[in-house]
């Protein structure tokens, strides 16, 4: 099975609840957000992590785990994706 899509929001726009809704609301997905600074890099970091212990068939899920877990920050409107 494939996993429902999840958007992670990061930087200044994740503080204001209207632009997550509506990536929300278009994206019919969960946004979730992460308090960290710096935000702008945390993807390169991981996939840096993950490049680290690729030879040793590490997934970048197991190379992440102890990364700080994001937390729900707003669902879809229901009937969103009929708009």
């Amino acid at each position: 099975a494939v996993p429902r899509t999840r958007i992670l929001a990061t930087g200044g726009a994740s503080h204001n609840k209207k632009i997550l809704q509506v990536l929300s609301d278009v994206f019919n997905a969960p946004v979730f957000t992460i308090d960290t600074a710096n935000s702008a890099c945390l993807g390169s970091a991981y996939r840096a992590i993950h490049g680290l212990v690729a030879e040793k068939n590490v997934s970048l899920a197991d190379a992440v785990k102890l990364a700080p877990e994001p937390r729900l920050a707003v669902t879809p409107t229901p009937g969103a994706e009929e708009v």
